[in-house]
């Protein structure tokens, strides 16, 4: 299919005058129409079709029915549904009467295109900048960023029936790719059939420890007997390139070890991070993450909303990682892709997970303020409330020399790299600190040793951690406090906690698509002079 790119259509005056009597105070996609006119040009999506071919769709109006699916909370047969017969989508999508609208695969056919060819941004970054140029957002200015857990499109699985339905996955994937190759087998004709025949969380597993054990065993011995067949010189080679079968030799690699003693399923320890770790057959790339003690199996999604008094508050930029992924990670790329589209703030507020002394100067750098919460001091009054902390010594960064509580002076004093970080280390005297009328509340160690971030991240977490403790610094941080409005909004509207989709690439689609309907009820709030919500209130 191609694209001509072709001026979108006015909105006809059968259709308007319809639109007008059904809606006499318009609504949400009137309004939108009214104000943005098409939203979507064409143009901006040609890269995803050929030029040569059969005419497309619109994928300007395709790009807005998308967004109004997702502001509706519908499927995809619902929102072609709502092409076809209702009249304020006509009104917003510039269609006539008549016009019979389209197939509801074309939407996900729409979607598939946008992600091979990295065009996912563009639906949020268009709507932006239509607010760009009405006055209705800039740069210099507030924002908040914050993330939400998003639930994977899978059914959460034990250990024992993760690795079942992993080789019950392969086991069907063959069957209709090489029937004659598994029907040869004895092994498939006798237990596997059984065993595998259907789902893992199907039927009744065992229950004990040491049945558990054993039964993950014979799974592991049938998975390693598969890829060994798989392995034959004599199987043809494409088999062994099944997505079902590399996934299953790698979650064998994960959960079993096979030598001289057979096969046994690998302690909990001896398994890989949880960054590396597969959860499920069925979306190979969700992760299980765990936040303040709760866990889930599935992705992350950050948010950044700019929060100007006097501006409807937008989301600006979204990115959806794995679930492991730590937030201190995305404070730059917010920074380089709110730069890149031109909507640099002076500040950013954030919570403690997003902040490091490293982050905090690097935006300062670019010009951007970060304000959140750092760590505070660690050591033994951290931990036991009682001693001294490293913050506790004097630093005298000219010299290169400690003095601790107690007076005395360090005597080592070097520069050492930890964790590919560079660090200054510092030794004090062992005698002196064996010796010292202090020495239960220092160390318990033989002497007292401190390990500093360098000087200008040491002297900048020490300014932040005096700041946030002042009524002044606590009162400033409070604006980031709207940016749990804009969660709540989002789960409650959008039902963005868990995806409609499985894989990391089409849940960030969703994501952005998502982002782009809550602008598009902020809007239309802002327009109609509708008060947000208490929940919402800081948020919208």
């Amino acid at each position: 299919m191609s694209v001509r790119p072709l001026p979108a259509p006015a909105v006809s005056e059968s259709t308007a005058r319809v639109a007008r009597a059904a809606f006499p105070r318009g609504c949400l996609a009137m309004r939108i129409r009214d104000e943005f006119g098409a939203v979507f040009e064409s143009e901006r999506f040609v890269a995803a079709f050929a030029h040569r071919g059969g005419p497309s769709v619109s994928p300007g109006m395709l790009a807005l029915v998308s967004v109004l699916q997702y502001a509706e909370r519908l499927t995809g047969r619902q929102a072609a549904d709502a092409v076809r017969g209702r009249i304020d989508w006509k009104y917003a999508l510039g269609l006539r009467l008549a016009d019979p609208g389209f197939d509801f695969s074309v939407l996900s056919e729409f979607r598939d295109r946008l992600i091979a060819h990295g065009l996912e941004q563009q639906i949020l970054d268009t709507i932006l900048a239509q607010c760009s140029k009405r006055g209705l957002l800039r740069a210099g200015g507030r924002a908040r960023t914050d993330s939400i857990h998003v639930i994977a499109c899978i059914r959460d699985l034990n250990r024992l029936e993760f690795v079942t339905e992993t080789m019950r996955c392969a086991l069907e994937t063959l069957a209709v790719a090489a029937p004659a190759r598994l029907a040869g087998t004895d092994a498939v004709n006798a237990d596997w059939l059984a065993r595998y025949r259907q789902r893992a969380d199907s039927y009744r597993l065992p229950k004990g420890e040491a049945e558990r054990t054993a039964f993950a065993e014979n799974v592991g011995g049938d998975g390693y007997e598969l890829l060994d067949i798989l392995d034959d010189p004599t199987t043809p080679a494409h088999l062994s390139d099944l997505e079902a079968v590399v996934l299953l030799r790698t979650v064998w690699a994960q959960e079993y070890q096979r030598d001289a003693r057979g096969v046994r399923w690998r302690g909990h320890k001896q398994r890989p991070p949880g960054a590396a770790r597969i959860v499920s057959p069925h979306d190979p790339e969700a992760r299980c993450g765990v936040k303040r003690g709760s866990a889930w199996d599935g992705h992350k999604t950050h948010l950044t909303e700019s929060c100007d008094d006097g501006l409807p508050h937008l989301i600006t930029y979204t990115a959806t990682t794995p679930a492991t992924t730590d937030d201190h990670q995305l404070t730059a790329a917010v920074h380089d892709a709110l730069t890149e589209r031109g909507l640099k703030p002076a500040e950013q507020y954030v919570d403690g997970g997003y902040t490091s002394a490293k982050i905090i100067l690097r935006a300062r750098a670019l010009g951007v303020e970060v304000i959140g919460p750092v760590r505070q001091a660690g050591g033994r009054p951290a931990l036991q409330g009682s001693g001294y902390a490293a913050t506790d010594s004097r630093i005298d960064w000219q010299t290169r020399q400690a003095t601790c509580p107690q007076g005395q002076i360090s005597t080592r004093w070097s520069d050492t790299v930890i964790g590919g970080e560079p660090r200054v280390h510092i030794d004090f005297s062992g005698a002196g600190c064996t010796s010292g009328p202090a020495k239960d509340t220092c160390t318990t160690a033989a002497y007292r040793v401190l390990t500093l971030l360098p000087r200008e991240e040491h002297e900048l977490l020490q300014q932040r951690r005096a700041e946030q403790q002042t009524e002044e610094g606590k009162k400033r941080y409070h604006t980031r406090a709207g940016v749990e409005g804009t969660v709540s909004q989002a789960v409650r509207r959008a039902g963005t906690r868990r995806t409609r989709y499985r894989g990391l690439a089409k849940t960030s689609l969703a994501q952005v698509l998502t982002a782009a309907a809550l602008n598009l009820y902020r809007l239309d709030a802002w327009w109609t002079g509708t008060p947000p919500g208490t929940t919402e209130g800081a948020a919208s």
